[in-house]
């Protein structure tokens, strides 16, 4: 704000035109740094009259989120800030008014019009009578037209996550919210992509505000509204939505793109609004997410999608084939070809797809009947070798903790006596030989310890079993225990 207005709006003649900008930068110290960019860059002193601080932001969204959560420490600090003010007063931006947010550069009259028009845009966006169509603003991704729920297979192992992928459906139907977030996790190839994609589908039928984005277009959208210096009206018309679904989040990077979607997801829920996640593990082990995203997600309800049944993994071969029929009438599989395959390709519906499609070839190249030495002659290359178990670190620590009857939040501790230090260092020599993480970063998952300490404990470890059998055999019992 100008020093000229700033000693037009403050009563009783203040010059000290630095009295706005402090009081925004002591703000500013006091919610920290995520808060304050988010919520207040933005915020203006129109005036005061009587007591009365009038404040302006850009939009009646932004308003109406600050008047729920930051309206009284916004008025004491406003109070203790500006002489003779006893009350605030919070309005959206009259778009027809020019001049610097809190904190912001004076603005040149040459870019009035330009300014004025994206104010009135963005007003538009989320405004009351925003329309339902005004979710296509943002750019969602494309919807998959096959991924309903009347083409989702249910077996054993996807039942309870496809239960809670309805009830959010009658939830925005009117039954209420129950899950929120509703967070999805599984291997790939599982039908979680499908599973969120037919909730997406599903709202969109009952005339809710649907978005559905991949991590990827999430950031995309969100670099792209900051070149073109319209992140406001990308933000608004985010949190404007009934229904927010978010594929692949494992791949969110970047830490002010993370508090910005920490925030999104804080705004949707706060104002009842439904959003559905899914990620390729749970929320726990999402290394690279905030810590306060994970948090969030911990929240709602996180179903696994676990591996797939051979009864499901025939329904799906069947269906497939079934699909492919329309066009390819003479395409026959034998129920026992059927059979055989269900039970090789053990792994996930995308190999299941890949099966179907290399029987449909053999079928069309050679022209003669599909037998079973044929069928697994076709499929030859996707019966793959049973892999190791993948061993995570925090399996390690709790099977280690149980082991040598302490806690896990004691191998994580800072504590030093004999009982707890062993068994933390057995547990991080394991960590090193049986997964493939650095050691900084199994540093980091045993309570932020440093690299080195990581080494000197392999090392002694490794010591201690070369000249203690009892050690060596335990060592062999824990990982034995590890790998089944």
């Amino acid at each position: 704000m100008s020093k000229a207005r700033l000693e037009k709006v403050i009563d009783g003649g203040q010059k000290d035109a630095d009295l706005w900008g402090a009081f925004c930068e002591r703000f500013r110290r006091e919610v920290g740094d995520a808060v304050y960019f988010s919520w207040f860059k933005s915020l203006e002193l129109e005036k005061i009259v009587e007591g009365i601080a009038y404040l302006s932001v850009p939009t009646k969204f932004l308003r109406s989120w600050i008047q729920a959560h930051y309206l009284d420490k916004l008025r004491s600090a406003i109070i203790a800030a500006l002489p003779g003010v006893q009350g605030i007063a919070l309005e959206s931006r009259a778009a027809t008014r020019l001049s610097g947010g809190c904190g912001a550069e004076q603005r040149g009259g040459a870019n009035q019009k330009e300014i004025i028009s994206e104010s009135r845009r963005t007003e538009s966006l989320v405004g009351d009578k925003a329309k339902p169509a005004a979710a296509d603003g943002i750019g969602g991704s494309v919807l998959d037209g096959r991924f309903k729920f009347s083409t989702f297979l249910v077996g054993s192992s996807n039942q309870l996550a496809f239960a809670a992928a309805r009830q959010v459906v009658d939830g925005l139907n009117g039954a209420g919210i129950t899950f929120n977030p509703l967070y999805f996790y599984s291997n790939v190839g599982l039908g979680k992509t499908h599973l969120i994609q037919a909730i997406a589908q599903a709202g969109q039928e009952t005339g809710r505000r649907v978005v559905y984005l991949t991590a990827e277009k999430f950031m995309y959208g969100f670099v792209t509204a900051l070149k073109r210096q319209n992140f406001m009206a990308f933000k608004d018309n985010l949190r404007a939505i009934d229904l927010l679904v978010i594929d692949d989040v494992q791949f969110l990077q970047g830490k002010t793109i993370q508090h910005e979607f920490c925030h999104t997801l804080n705004a949707l829920m706060d104002s009842g609004r439904q959003v559905v996640i899914a990620g390729d593990r749970s929320p726990n082990e999402l290394e690279n997410l905030d810590e306060r995203v994970k948090s969030r997600f911990g929240g709602g309800l996180s179903v696994e999608i676990h591996s797939l049944d051979e009864d499901l993994r025939r329904g799906i071969l069947d269906a497939r084939i079934q699909n492919i029929r329309a066009a390819h009438p003479t395409f026959e599989v034998n129920p026992n070809v059927v059979g055989v395959v269900a039970k090789l390709i053990d792994t996930n519906g995308r190999d299941l797809d890949g099966a179907v499609n290399r029987l449909l070839a053999h079928t069309i190249l050679a022209g003669s009947p599909l037998t079973l030495d044929a069928a697994e002659a076709a499929i030859r290359d996707l019966i793959r070798v049973k892999e190791p178990k993948k061993v995570k670190i925090e399996d390690i620590q709790k099977l280690v903790a149980t082991h040598f009857n302490v806690s896990r939040a004691d191998i994580l501790s800072s504590r030093r006596t004999a009982n707890v230090v062993r068994p933390r260092q057995i547990a991080m020599y394991l960590a090193k030989m049986m997964t493939l993480r650095s050691l900084p970063e199994i540093g980091r998952r045993f309570g932020g310890r440093d690299h080195t300490t990581v080494l000197h404990a392999v090392r002694k470890i490794e010591e201690m079993a070369s000249n203690d059998v009892g050690l060596s055999q335990e060592l062999d019992l824990l990982k034995r225990l590890l790998a089944d």
